[in-house]
């Protein structure tokens, strides 16, 4: 399983020409397999672990509870893609989100304080931090300018577009929650939707 992390993130790390770009072999030592059930909490709120995961398998939501115990979902993850707690990585200071597995989840961790002494060592992997920084704030600058420059509608587009099959795998209120609408609002699009492709 780790050698399909690290196979995943040289498939990452290769330019236009196939070349890798940085020798990612002391990674390897300082990752490890985590192994989530469906429903089990990876990161807690509260939380000051530094953890960086790559998400072989399943599916991961962020979120959090309103003044008024509503669940807010900040964003799902999966297969392929990186999660962490941006709070801790980021800005030093506890999680403010619970980070919690929606099925049988399998997860490469690598705790970012061991990676930022491996870089020490390994000072020609320097910008490996910034890549892993970099794709961290890329991801949730996408989730803001969705919000800014799309409609619920074409938010939601544009998961089906992007990730058919995870539709199938979230519960619709998780959903509903991320592109900031309501399980009855996603209802009615994905009814407009399938008027429109029977037109």
């Amino acid at each position: 399983m780790k050698d399909d992390f690290i196979n995943s993130l040289a498939e990452l790390l290769t330019d236009s020409d196939g070349k890798l770009l940085y020798d990612i072999k002391p990674l390897y030592a300082i990752s490890r397999l985590i192994t989530l059930e469906a429903n089990e909490i990876y990161i807690s709120k509260g939380d000051l672990g530094k953890r960086l995961a790559f998400i072989e398998k399943g599916v991961m939501r962020a979120y959090t509870h309103k003044e008024n115990a509503d669940e807010v979902t900040l964003f799902l993850r999966w297969e392929g893609q990186f999660i962490a707690s941006h709070d801790t990585i980021l800005h030093h200071r506890p999680s403010r989100f619970i980070y919690r597995a929606l099925e049988p989840s399998i997860l490469m961790e690598i705790d970012y304080d061991q990676l930022e002494g491996m870089l020490k060592l390994y000072p020609d992997l320097e910008p490996l931090r910034n890549f892993f920084l970099m794709r961290m704030l890329s991801e949730t600058l996408q989730v803001m300018e969705s919000f800014v420059l799309q409609s619920p509608e074409e938010r939601y587009r544009e998961l089906v577009t992007e990730r058919a099959q995870l539709v199938n795998r979230v519960a619709d209120k998780y959903i509903a929650s991320m592109l900031g609408i309501t399980p009855v609002s996603l209802s009615r699009i994905r009814k407009r939707m399938h008027q429109k492709g029977r037109s």
